[in-house]
């Protein structure tokens, strides 16, 4: 008898997989950009098994691959990307998967606090290493130069009038605060992020559930009896930089339905508005440019001016009697950020027509006002402009919320973190490339509201978003595999839970408590996407 229970005690534990290795690849992205992918190998019945694999982009995804220096001028960090790539794969092969093996991969807390304290440790090395690079360059530029000669002072000058005139113009002139450092990036960071969720994504597997599901117990460990589903936000029009016509303010319209709505409903909605608008836009009433499509599956079109886009979407669910300003509102996407002219000291929000920060308020104040659909901004200014953030906050009032993404750094690894701008009451999160799934969940956890942006990557982000309670999933538009492939997992996960009757009623907009309707058909709606495929599309 004892030996027979000794037997099935040590078949149990045979039955418990450990991580045996974690295998680096360089593989490519959708936009063709070097990516790495992750496989994690467990022992399993005392057998090696490939079970879960992963893939992250780099620093373009979350982090900035190509930045905006203070003189205006762009640089390209593609030699970044590749150090980045190769110091990743390095980082996996001799450091990360060594010190992973034997771990349970359903230890994620334990997992995510040895890759954490992995990459503080090569981060500290980093910066000290630039420290003193920089104190050498000093150095040597101090004793190479030569000691400056005694100059006469020059007389004062007779020209009262012009000195006159030069004092006041500086003092009427507001200084524009100078752009802050951008978020330190290690090369190789991405090691951190991927390894995380091919982790997450195996422990799932071996578990036999869902990702969501998992992470939701890494995050509150007790058995849930409810579950919400964040509320998806569609891109349903750009007009920002890279359109064809002169506005740039406009980089995104976002349709932000109720919370009380199916997510199959919001499709059937967001394809409802597609259709309608390219219709529209083929008339004769709207001189846009040519209708193409950006990455993250919208509609990009060409416009003079903001109202002429807003004017678009305000007539076209005037069309398709779709509630805009009751169940259904728009957010605007400013991407300010990218927008600042340095040379002028202002914002170019049109081609060719400069605005000031406080200017730009006014502008935001007269379109809120114009249309009140307009619920939220998300990054009207840059970080720095912390006096108009507050002004526009008081502008507004309780009208409109102002939300950051670029304006907001929120991995709680770095103690250097500066607060939000004033005003901003809910705040856009992404998975970086160097953040843990442990670090997403407390980034979530420390705000009120939250949204996750999806940017590249697999539907693994809609399992994130569901897992980690954030009250509102950025997608972007309804075109493109990738895109539709994470708005379809969001649909499965609402049916999903549905079925096993644990999913919550939520609050709409308004406050009121509503009762969700059953599902409904969408297949009239896709079918009748055939219609629109007629339009010619310029990408």
């Amino acid at each position: 008898m004892y030996p027979l229970r000794n037997a099935n005690y040590f078949s149990r534990l045979s039955y418990i997989p450990v991580i045996s290795k974690i295998i680096g690849k360089e593989v490519f992205d959708r936009r063709g950009l070097t990516a790495v992918q992750t496989q994690v190998y467990c022992i399993i019945r005392n057998e090696e098994k490939v079970v879960c694999s992963a893939v992250m982009s780099g620093p373009s995804d979350g982090l900035e691959a190509d930045g905006v220096a203070e003189s205006g001028e762009a640089f390209s960090n593609s030699n970044q990307q590749r150090l980045s790539i190769t110091t990743a794969l390095k980082w996996i092969r001799e450091h990360l998967s060594p010190m992973l093996q034997g771990f349970n991969p359903t230890d994620q807390t334990n997992v995510d606090k040895l890759l954490s304290d992995f990459f503080m440790a090569r981060y500290l090395e980093h910066k000290d290493s630039l420290n003193i690079e920089k104190e050498d360059g000093l150095r040597i530029e101090s004793v190479s130069e030569a000691p400056p000669q005694a100059t006469p002072t020059p007389a004062p000058t007779k020209d009262k009038k012009g000195s006159d005139k030069g004092k006041k113009g500086n003092s009427t002139e507001k200084l524009l605060p100078p752009a802050e450092a951008p978020v330190p990036h290690l090369p190789g960071a991405m090691a951190v992020g991927v390894i995380s969720l091919a982790v997450a994504k195996t422990a799932a597997r071996l578990l036999g559930e869902p990702l969501y599901r998992h992470i939701t117990s890494v995050r509150v460990p007790q058995a849930q009896s409810e579950m919400h589903l964040p509320v998806p936000m569609i891109t349903i029009l750009s007009c920002g930089k890279n359109s064809a016509g002169k506005l740039n303010l406009l980089e995104e319209v976002i349709l932000m339905p109720s919370s009380s709505q199916r997510v199959r409903e919001v499709i059937g909605m967001g394809f409802e508005l597609q259709c309608e608008m390219r219709r529209v836009l083929n008339g004769s009433a709207y001189k846009a440019g040519p209708i193409g499509v950006t990455e993250e599956g919208a509609l990009q079109v060409g416009f003079e001016r903001p109202e002429q886009a807003l004017d678009l979407v305000t007539e076209v669910c005037a069309n398709l009697a779709l509630p805009l300003g009751s169940d259904l509102h728009l957010a605007i996407n400013c991407a300010a950020d990218g927008l600042m002219d340095y040379s002028h000291g202002k914002y170019e929000v049109m081609s060719g027509c400069h605005k000031s920060p406080d200017e730009l308020v006014d502008m935001y104040g007269g379109l809120i006002n114009k249309y009140p659909a307009i619920t939220s901004l998300i990054d009207p200014f840059r970080k720095e402009d912390v006096d108009q953030w507050e002004r526009l906050a008081s502008v507004i009032g309780q009208s409109c919320c102002l939300i950051a993404d670029a304006a907001s750094n929120l991995c709680p690894r770095w103690s250097e973190v500066k607060p939000l701008p004033p005003g901003v009451t809910r705040v856009i999160i992404r998975h970086h490339s160097d953040m843990t799934i442990s670090d997403l969940i407390q980034s979530i956890a420390e705000q009120k509201e939250t949204m996750l942006a999806a940017g590249s990557g697999d539907v693994s982000i809609v399992d994130l978003a569901v897992g980690s309670g954030v009250s509102f999933l950025k997608l972007g538009g309804l075109r493109g595999g990738e895109q539709m492939d994470k708005y379809n997992r969001l649909l499965a996960i609402e049916e999903e839970l549905e079925q096993e009757g644990i999913l919550r009623t939520v609050l709409s907009h308004n406050g009121a408590r509503e009762k969700k309707q059953p599902l409904s058909d969408l297949s009239k709606t896709l079918n009748s996407g055939s219609d629109c495929d007629s339009v010619t599309i310029s990408t």
